[in-house]
């Protein structure tokens, strides 16, 4: 929104005719604003997608607590896990594992 400097009106806007520039104008007042037709984009930036970090590192979940729970691929009874609040506060934590075996590393949440 524009206002007229002049009376302190809301400008109105005007559409080009017949050769004529598009303009702001006061209704109360003399005042006229022509509007200039060269604004142009100087550059463009071209945006970069930033790499997403993973939330659980399994680095961090192999040295985290362990307990016993079977592991859903490979039947091992042992596995580390974090407990993160991954939903609204009223709503209980989701546990993450991760199988212990040492070929395994399957990991698995529990919501």
């Amino acid at each position: 929104m524009e206002f007229c400097p002049t009376c302190g009106n809301m400008l109105q806007y005007e559409l080009p005719y017949m050769g004529r520039p598009s303009r702001f104008f006061c209704s109360a007042c003399p005042y006229v604003c022509h509007i200039e037709n060269k604004v142009k984009i100087k550059r463009r930036q071209r945006l970069v997608k930033k790499e997403i970090d993973p939330i659980i590192n399994i680095d961090d979940l192999a040295s985290a607590p362990t307990t016993d729970v079977t592991c859903p691929k490979c039947g091992h009874d042992k596995a580390a896990y974090q407990e993160f609040q991954t939903r609204s506060a009223d709503e209980p934590a989701t546990i993450f594992y991760c199988c212990l075996k040492e070929g395994c590393k399957n990991t698995w949440r529990q919501d």
